[in-house]
C-alpha cells in the first residue's frame, strides 16, 4: 500500500528535525559514500554569460553536493590536463580524491553545451569523450567496503563493473540517461536487478516504461528491481515512490537561475549524502533525503559550474533545507 502525501505531512516537520534525520557534519564521520562517475571540463553558454573548460561531470557534481554530510569517495578518470587546483578545490571541500585515475597522456572527458531562455531546452554543442571511452572503474581497498554507493550517469556496463567492487553495500542507486535506455538496454535491465534505487526524470522514466502518466511509469520501473524510483520533474520539484512510500515536493523556488548544468547529480549528491550520513534509508530518511537532494541542487543553479554550491557551507544547507520544510509543511 503507498502512503499517500496527505497523510504524511502532519507529521513531517517533527520528524525531519528529529536528531536521527539531522545528520552529523561531515568531518566527525568516517567515509561511508562512494561515487562513481565523470569528470570533465565543460563549456557553457546561457542566457546570462558563458563559461569555458569548467569543472563539470556527474560524479564531480554530486561529491561536491554531498560532501557537507560525508566525506564522499570519488572514483573516475581525468587526463593529463586536469588542472592540480581542481583537485585541491575537490579536497579542500572535503572529498576523498584517491579514486580518482589520472592517465597523464591522455585528454579529459570534455562536453559543451548551450542553454535556450526557458531553461528546459539544451543543445549538445560537442562531446569529447577522451579518456572516459576506455574508463574502467577502479576501487581503492578503502572503498570497497563502502555501505552507500551512488551509479552517478555513465554506461551500465561500467556502473556494473564499479558495483561489483563494492563488497556489501547496504544502500546503492543508479542514474541513467537516454542514451543508455535506447543503446544499452540489456545492460541496463541487468543493473536495476542489482540495485536499491533509481534516480531518473520525466522523459526518461517515459522512455524506459512506455508510460506517459508518471504514476505509472514509477511503479513499472520499480517492477524492474529497485526498491525505490527518484523521479525529477525540473522546476516542477520531485517524487519519490517505493513500497509504503510515496512522497512529494516542489522545487525551492530559486528566482534567478543561473546555469542549470550538473543540478539533477547535486540532487543526487545532497539526497545519497544527507542518507549516509543518517545510516540508514528508512521512509522518513528518505523523504528527509528528497528535501537534502532539492536543497543541493538549488543553490547548484545559482551559479556556473561549482561556483556556487562549491562555497556552501553545512549551515547554508541546513536554512535553506528549514526554509524548504516551511514550504511543504502545513
Amino acid at each position: 500500500m503507498f502512503q499517500s502525501v496527505d497523510s504524511c505531512l502532519p507529521s513531517l516537520a517533527g520528524e525531519l528535525f528529529d536528531s536521527h534525520l539531522r545528520p552529523a557534519a561531515a568531518g566527525s564521520i568516517p567515509m561511508s559514500l562512494v561515487v562513481i562517475g565523470t569528470l570533465a571540463y565543460d563549456s557553457v553558454e546561457t542566457v546570462h554569460d558563458r563559461r569555458e573548460d569548467a569543472l563539470g561531470g556527474s560524479a564531480m557534481y554530486f561529491a561536491v553536493a554531498a560532501a557537507p554530510y560525508v566525506r564522499p569517495g570519488l572514483v573516475g578518470v581525468v587526463g593529463g590536463d586536469w588542472n592540480s587546483s581542481d583537485m585541491e578545490m575537490l579536497k579542500e571541500r572535503g572529498v576523498d580524491v584517491s579514486g580518482v585515475e589520472v592517465i597523464e597522456e591522455g585528454e579529459t572527458f570534455r562536453w559543451g553545451g548551450r542553454y535556450e531562455p526557458d531553461w528546459n531546452t539544451r543543445h549538445t554543442t560537442y562531446t569529447d569523450l577522451n579518456v572516459l571511452e576506455h574508463f574502467e572503474p577502479k576501487l581503492p581497498d578503502e572503498y570497497r567496503s563502502s555501505d552507500f554507493v551512488f551509479l552517478a550517469n555513465a554506461h551500465p556496463a561500467v556502473q556494473m563493473q564499479g558495483l561489483a567492487q563494492v563488497e556489501a553495500p547496504r544502500f546503492t542507486v543508479a542514474d541513467t540517461m537516454n542514451l543508455w535506455i535506447e543503446i544499452a538496454r540489456p545492460d541496463l535491465d541487468a543493473l536495476l536487478t542489482k540495485v536499491d534505487g533509481l534516480i531518473l526524470n520525466d522523459e526518461e522514466a517515459r522512455m524506459l516504461t512506455g508510460e506517459n502518466n508518471l504514476i505509472r511509469a514509477a511503479r513499472k520501473v520499480l517492477e524492474l528491481g529497485p526498491k525505490v524510483v527518484i523521479l525529477k520533474k525540473g522546476e516542477h520539484g520531485a517524487f519519490i515512490m517505493g513500497e509504503g512510500l510515496h512522497f512529494s515536493l516542489p522545487a525551492y523556488p530559486v528566482t534567478d537561475v543561473i546555469d542549470p548544468t550538473g543540478a539533477g547529480d547535486c540532487f543526487a549528491g545532497g539526497f545519497m549524502g544527507s542518507i549516509a550520513a543518517a545510516g540508514d534509508a528508512s521512509p522518513a530518511v528518505l523523504r528527509a533525503a528528497m528535501l537534502h537532494g532539492t536543497v543541493a541542487a538549488s543553490y547548484c543553479v545559482q551559479g556556473f559550474s561549482v561556483e556556487d554550491i562549491g562555497k556552501r557551507s553545512r549551515d547554508d544547507y541546513d536554512e535553506r533545507f528549514r526554509e524548504l520544510v516551511s514550504i511543504v509543511t502545513l
